[in-house]
């Protein structure tokens, strides 16, 4: 870029920065006339705003008087906007319908009718998303963004109303408390099960353990159980619990797992627990429901929670009926 083009472009910049900002009429005038030329209603517009009629017509009145012209007729105790009170009314639609749009862009969470839930992938995938349809049905005003983190470190650079976390999340800007305890035993397909000869927990050493980003290692598996001098014959490592899965569904070895994503494996006969549950399996707190600290609550938030809870409830009752009728 040359000298000049340099200078023209930096005289620009120094110029819009310079720039004086036009006189604007107060937001809460703004706020109140928008309400109330959209209901065609001062009382209509003071409800939604929370504030009353009084003080919406105070508003209007400010606004008035900022403008010059008059936005509403005032008679027998109706009050209709003026040809200028339509046109402002029209412009200021467009300019709210801006600033929306605007915020959505970068706090999708602010819009009511949004609810933005973020969760570990592997729980968003295996889990949540294929049950999120039974939420909407029951909720169809809500529109929902689900995005997922890749840790639970991501939480603190992630935008969201309500999150589900695998692990317990350092964090210090937002409440987190338990969602789910959750029972992890060592799980793997019938035919490696069967040609490894897996009886007890001492033939793990013959096979290749497959590690996740799980709320309980297999380091920490075996020290709890008493096996900590134990050598596996091989190890696998990978980043998501859903690949892990997928590798032990493939008979390349032994995953530690709670049974909270692998309901649909279970089911199917892919994995079985080839060793004893009551004394090869062990109790941890896996999942934690996290919301942000001095965000906004809402009636689409606290619905969501107790579907979740409620839905979670139903999967671990499942869970132990199969058990019993077992």
């Amino acid at each position: 870029m040359g000298a000049n083009a340099k200078n023209s472009a930096a005289g620009e910049l120094h110029s819009a920065a310079g720039a004086k900002r036009p006189r604007l009429p107060p937001l809460k005038s703004l706020l109140a006339f928008e309400a109330a030329s959209r209901h065609g209603s001062f009382s209509q517009g003071a409800e939604e705003l929370g504030v009353t009629p009084s003080a919406v017509s105070h508003q209007i009145q400010v606004l008035e008087d900022f403008l010059g012209v008059k936005l509403f007729q005032r008679h027998a105790g109706r009050a209709t906007l003026t040809a200028e009170g339509r046109v402002y009314s029209r412009e200021l639609e467009h300019a709210f319908r801006s600033i929306a749009e605007a915020t959505k862009l970068v706090a999708p969470q602010s819009q009511q009718d949004h609810l933005v839930i973020a969760s570990g992938p592997s729980f968003a995938a295996k889990w949540l998303q294929p049950r999120l349809s039974d939420f909407q049905n029951a909720h169809p005003d809500v529109r929902v963004r689900l995005s997922t983190l890749s840790t639970a470190d991501d939480l603190d650079a992630t935008r969201f109303d309500i999150a589900i976390a695998y692990a317990l999340p350092r964090t210090t800007r937002h409440e987190v408390r338990p969602l789910l305890v959750e029972r992890l035993r060592p799980l793997c397909s019938p035919a490696l099960a069967d040609a490894l000869g897996l009886q007890t927990l001492r033939d793990l050493s013959r096979a290749t353990l497959i590690h996740s980003t799980n709320a309980v290692t297999w380091t920490d598996y075996l020290r709890q159980l008493g096996l900590s001098d134990l050598r596996p014959a091989n190890e696998f490592w990978l980043d998501r619990s859903s690949m892990a899965i997928d590798a032990a569904v493939s008979s390349q070895g032994i995953v530690l797992e709670g049974e909270i994503l692998v309901e649909q494996e279970l089911r199917d006969g892919t994995l079985i627990a080839p060793f004893d549950d009551e004394t090869c399996s062990i109790v941890a707190t896996s999942y934690y429901l996290v919301r942000p600290k001095g965000f906004r609550s809402g009636n689409q938030i606290t619905a969501f929670e107790k579907w979740l809870q409620s839905a979670l409830d139903d999967a671990n009752l499942a869970k132990q009926r199969s058990a019993f009728d077992a």
